[in-house]
């Protein structure tokens, strides 16, 4: 007998709990024009930035809680405010390589109120020595006087 009221309330559970999901709520709907963006050949101690551009297709506001870069070298930028219906908006991601060198792909997590709850973005690139300038072979004397 306890075994099937266990069963029982368990049961119940799912079955209220598969209800509240199924509600017909309107929701905001985030659709990026890209989620990857390569960088191609960046250099050392230079930061880059990249805007992503998206819009909220959705019929109620698009409200991003966080945006959440895989680590400290990536910095976004994004609305605080609520973006309506139809409306286009950025989040600005900028990489700063340091002295890192080599190939890089990092991820920024989206957060908001749209269906899927969360989207990730990547940046990515190759970090090379910036390049130096090569010193002139040629002298000039100043105390020459011209040609």
């Amino acid at each position: 007998m306890k075994k099937l009221v266990i069963l029982s309330v368990f049961i119940l559970t799912c079955l209220i709990g598969s209800a509240q999901n199924t509600t017909n709520e309107p929701k905001a709907i985030i659709q990026f024009e890209s989620v990857e963006h390569n960088f191609g050949k960046i250099f050392d101690g230079k930061p880059v930035m990249h805007e992503f551009v998206f819009t909220n297709k959705g019929k109620v506001p698009l409200v991003l809680s966080n945006v959440q870069p895989a680590c400290g070298c990536t910095t976004p930028e994004w609305p605080r405010e609520p973006i309506m219906p139809g409306q286009k908006s950025k989040i600005k991601a900028i990489y700063n390589a340091g002295s890192f060198r080599g190939a890089f792909s990092k991820g920024i997590t989206v957060q908001s109120n749209s269906e899927t709850g969360s989207v990730q973005l990547i940046i990515k690139g190759i970090v090379e020595d910036t390049p130096t300038q090569p010193k002139s072979p040629v002298k000039i004397d100043a105390g020459s006087g011209g040609f």
